[in-house]
């Protein structure tokens, strides 16, 4: 199975290879205001029809920077690492015919193809909700695709600009390797986790790395920008595996190879999911009216919209996980009517939020029912889902670590990380 608009038949067919698909955590199947050319919240990676990969060639060692020729030739693709203000080393990259590259970042600039912003904690746009200093660099990182089976992907820190260089600054963490070459890290890194066992039902969260600009593993740093790099990870590769994440300080990226997304479920088995739910006509054990949740659509749009209380949508108690349409019953706070609620079922008192069901396909381990919501944001998927992403911590700010909805980016909490959800049949 595919996901939304990439569901390909089996029957081979002339259709260009995919690698697979990076896939922004925090959006719920797209931007809050609509994807937009390269802005968007998925990009799928195909075979190019001409290789754009690049390979190191030739290294020159330079008194002056201005000496350089392949920095000032912009036919060039070239790496500079300043070691002082009168030596700069310059490592200059010739065409590679066996790969495809492939470049995000914050730029808008023409050698980006995926435009990444920093998102916006609880599913809002960060157009809407201005971020004062981006953290994600403007050339963040590349994704170098092979171009013959089995098509593996590998990922490098920073990425060309339009002059296609990378310039390693005077403060930035670069050395030299044992072998001699030059190697280095990005200001806020370019982090990598892959889990333990793929991304399965029974997969288990690896440990976050960092990569270097030549691609090694290195351990984290004592923080996000310190000068020091870590401990290099000998056992450890670049290359990415269904499920690996990949933080950009600001965003954070699921990869998700071909043969990954084929078993993932796809927008139409989400929505004949949904259709089930409703067709089982769960009631509100108060105002006794029957439910519904909301079609894909308006889902993916409902945090922008603000919460829901219309007669069919559900709402959950997440304290107990029973469910029941939008009351004014059980109020325990004037400030804040749905932080602390008391359900009409069990006398339990806790949070009270709409459900809105998970529309992105890719962060679905299997094809269960969507029984389980996330606490606190309610966003809802199925069991194996909801415990995976529970389990994984994702980066936070320079140092922080904390588990999140991938739905909508909100901090999960601590104590109760999701609620079964507990449905009334009708009376009838």
């Amino acid at each position: 199975m595919f996901s939304p608009g990439q569901e390909v038949h089996c029957a081979p067919t002339k259709e260009p290879v995919k690698y697979g698909e990076l896939v922004v955590l925090g959006y719920n199947g797209s931007l809050p205001n609509g994807d937009r050319g390269r802005r968007k919240s998925r990009f799928a990676l195909y075979k190019r029809t001409k290789a754009n990969g690049v390979k190191p060639s030739t290294v020159h060692i330079l008194n002056t920077p201005q000496a350089s020729k392949a920095v000032n030739c912009k036919g060039q693709h070239s790496i500079s690492y300043t070691l002082s203000r009168n030596q700069t080393v310059v490592v200059e990259y010739s065409h590679d015919n066996n790969t495809d590259m492939f470049q995000i970042g914050r730029s808008t600039e023409g050698p980006i193809d995926f435009v990444v912003t920093d998102t916006v904690s609880g599913g809002g746009d960060s157009e809407d909700t201005p971020i004062t200093q981006s953290t994600i660099s403007r050339f963040a990182c590349r994704v170098v695709c092979e171009r013959n089976p089995p098509y593996t992907a590998r990922i490098y820190a920073a990425g060309f600009d339009s002059s296609k260089n990378i310039f390693l600054g005077e403060k930035a963490a670069k050395w030299k390797n044992p072998d001699g070459h030059m190697d280095g890290l990005t200001t806020n890194g370019v982090l990598v986790m892959h889990p333990r066992g793929g991304f399965t039902e029974e997969s288990k969260p690896g440990v976050w790395r960092e990569i270097s600009v030549c691609g090694d593993v290195y351990t984290l740093r004592e923080t996000r920008s310190a000068q020091i790099r870590g401990k290099l990870v000998e056992s450890e590769s670049n290359v990415l595996q269904d499920g690996s994440l990949v933080d950009l300080c600001g965003a954070t990226l699921l990869w998700r190879t071909a043969e990954g997304l084929f078993h993932t479920p796809t927008q139409k088995h989400l929505e004949a999911l949904r259709q089930e739910l409703n067709a089982a006509r769960p009631q509100c054990p108060v105002g006794l009216n029957t439910l519904a949740f909301p079609s894909m659509q308006r889902c993916s749009r409902a945090l922008s919209n603000g919460p829901s209380q219309e007669d069919k949508q559900p709402w959950v108690y997440l304290a107990c996980g029973h469910v029941h349409g939008y009351h004014d019953w059980g109020h325990r706070s004037e400030r804040d009517p749905n932080a602390q609620r008391e359900c009409p079922m069990c006398r339990t008192v806790g949070p009270y939020v709409p459900l809105w069901l998970g529309c992105e396909p890719a962060f679905y381990v299997d094809i269960g029912a969507p029984t389980y919501a996330f606490v606190p944001c309610g966003h809802v998927c199925s069991e194996k889902s909801a415990r995976y992403w529970a389990e994984i911590p994702l980066p936070h700010g320079t140092h922080a670590f904390h588990a999140a909805c991938p739905f909508c980016a909100s901090q999960l909490n601590l104590t109760q990380k999701w609620a079964k959800l507990i449905f009334q049949g009708p009376v009838d």
